[in-house]
């Protein structure tokens, strides 16, 4: 499974926006701050404004805020709103053409493990992703997924 790039930046948003409560923020301020488009960031926070996470004001001094405590910012709510679709493979969209639909369990097992992702993500909010959360640091490039190679293809 992998995130949208939308997906990835109003989830930085948010995270950039909550720990700044103090203030507005701008686009430009978390354009530089996470080397990410304005342009792209323009339509994320019209979808976080939308949903009624963030409030924006607008004029000289304007910016953004949270528009409800960060233990409100549920992160799967987050997740399916920017998320266009949860198709993991070409059976789970609508009007697949695969032959083996009736015949493979494949669409079950993937579908059992998207509901988990789902699910552990509805247990988080925003709140657990800012500093001072008992939630432990990872590296992201080090998951802790146990692969095995078997054999290279």
């Amino acid at each position: 499974m992998r995130l949208t790039t939308m997906t990835d930046y109003a989830l930085r948003q948010l995270m950039y926006v909550a720990q700044q409560r103090d203030r507005l923020c701008t686009i430009s301020e978390i354009a530089q701050a996470h080397n990410i488009s304005r342009a792209h960031l323009m339509k994320v926070t019209h979808q976080l404004g939308l949903a009624g996470w963030i409030e924006t004001v607008r004029g000289k001094g304007g910016g953004m805020r949270l528009a409800k405590p960060p233990g409100d910012i549920n992160l799967g709510a987050v997740v399916r709103r920017f998320e266009p679709d949860f198709d993991l493979v070409e059976c789970f969209s609508v009007g697949s053409q695969c032959r083996l639909t009736n015949r493979c369990r494949l669409a079950g097992v993937l579908s059992g493990a998207l509901q988990t992702f789902i699910e552990h993500l509805d247990r988080h909010t925003l709140a657990d992703l800012l500093p001072g959360s008992d939630l432990p640091l990872r590296d992201a490039r080090r998951p802790r997924i146990k692969v095995v190679v078997l054999r290279k293809i």
